[in-house]
């Protein structure tokens, strides 16, 4: 009893910080609903049909992957040895930076610059939040942080109604910029004085001590955060383009059903969890399901496909997929919390970084043809995803039986 009331003073606490992540989930695909008039800003040139190239703006997009990477070794131990509310309100003060200042970016320099300080930023909201929900939610922490997907997931939902509700009122394209930067400074303010957790400072000794050793399924659990990320992030920035090459007449529309995908898989994976499906299971049979659905909309030209296609990989590919493998590696490693969510974001971040930036390339050089070569390029880490997780569950399997 004393345990469930400790916990529900925190959960204004939980609330807050899961309204991070609404703004995170905005600063994550933003851009890529802008990429033309980030052209335009940056002056880039006309194509044969009358639009800008993309591929400056797809490479400054890919820099939040390159922040991201920059910013974990720095947040995850700091997490773990000044607190949650720090790593918070640093996530939150650079998000800040980034809305204010990327509209007014003069050139693709200073917006590379500033995608760069929006990695940053959630990367300390990363080392805050998880760790956070594991030890305000204890034995529910790994349902908790699927949840931190919803709060992405209906921020992504929500944008493409914001942004034609704009265009409509013929308000200035950073009028969202303005107000998510607006949200992120109440919500911070409001972290400053939330209780969190007790958090007990680890001594040097101990930390000498219990130094953290990873392990092959700790590894794996690592390389997963590359490939799953990869799964989603890819077709996240992409998809638009892919919508115009299908004959989509609002390509828009494909982040809406995206983000009605990752809704549905969420409630769907706290009911697998609470029924006591093993997380292995899931992190085989989604990646599979999405690896099919790319394959689908890879041979059938449609614009329904695309549709179609942002429904199925939001569900299996941005449905908590990451969260799950989040919430394993903090399992294993309890008192290391911070630094493995660091480690396992790093992997994702790289993805964000190195697959975003190829996207962008082929993108340049494959023309029209550009975003079918993407498709192509993300059913490949797809697979191999899904390779690393059937290794998971057969080193799992061994290891049960030993026991």
């Amino acid at each position: 009893m004393n345990q469930t009331v400790d916990s529900r003073k925190y959960y204004p606490t939980a609330l807050a910080l899961y309204i991070t992540y609404f703004v995170l989930g905005i600063a994550a695909t933003i851009m890529g609903q802008y990429k033309q008039d980030f052209a335009a800003l940056w002056g880039a040139s006309r194509l044969a049909d009358g639009s800008f190239d993309v591929s400056g703006v797809v490479s400054v997009i890919a820099a939040i992957g390159l922040g991201r990477l920059l910013a974990f070794p720095i947040a995850g131990p700091l997490s773990d040895r000044f607190g949650r509310r720090l790593s918070g309100l640093i996530g939150c003060g650079l998000y800040a930076i980034f809305f204010l200042g990327i509209t007014y970016a003069p050139n693709l320099y200073v917006g590379y610059l500033l995608a760069a300080v929006s990695g940053m930023a959630n990367s300390f909201l990363d080392t805050s939040i998880t760790p956070s929900c594991m030890e305000i939610f204890k034995e529910k922490g790994a349902i908790a942080n699927i949840f931190t997907k919803r709060s992405i997931s209906i921020a992504q939902f929500l944008l493409p109604f914001a942004i034609q509700g704009a265009a409509a009122r013929n308000l200035p394209f950073h009028t969202i910029f303005l107000a998510a930067a607006a949200i992120i400074v109440i919500d911070g303010l409001f972290l400053v004085f939330l209780p969190f957790p007790p958090f007990i400072r680890p001594e040097k000794n101990a930390e000498k001590r219990d130094r953290l050793r990873l392990t092959p399924m700790s590894i794996i659990l690592i390389l997963l955060g590359f490939t799953t990320s990869t799964t989603f992030m890819l077709w996240m920035n992409c998809n638009q383009e892919l919508g115009a090459l299908y004959g989509l007449a609002d390509p828009s529309r494909a982040q809406s059903f995206y983000s009605v995908g990752i809704v549905i898989a969420l409630f769907v994976n706290a009911a697998l969890l609470r029924r006591g499906v093993r997380l292995v299971k899931i992190l085989i049979g989604y990646p599979l399901a999405a690896l099919v659905s790319l394959g689908a909309i890879f041979l059938v030209q449609k614009p329904v496909m695309v549709l179609a296609g942002g429904l199925l990989i939001g569900f299996f590919g941005a449905g908590g997929v990451l969260q799950l493998v989040v919430a394993v590696a903090n399992e294993l490693f309890p008192k290391h919390r911070g630094v493995i969510t660091s480690i396992v974001m790093i992997a994702s971040s790289v993805a964000n970084y190195a697959m975003v930036s190829l996207a962008g390339f082929l993108t340049r050089v494959g023309g029209a043809n550009g975003p079918r070569l993407v498709l192509l390029l993300n059913m490949a880490v797809t697979l191999a995803g899904i390779l690393l997780a059937v290794i998971l569950n057969i080193r799992q399997t061994r290891e049960t039986a030993q026991e």
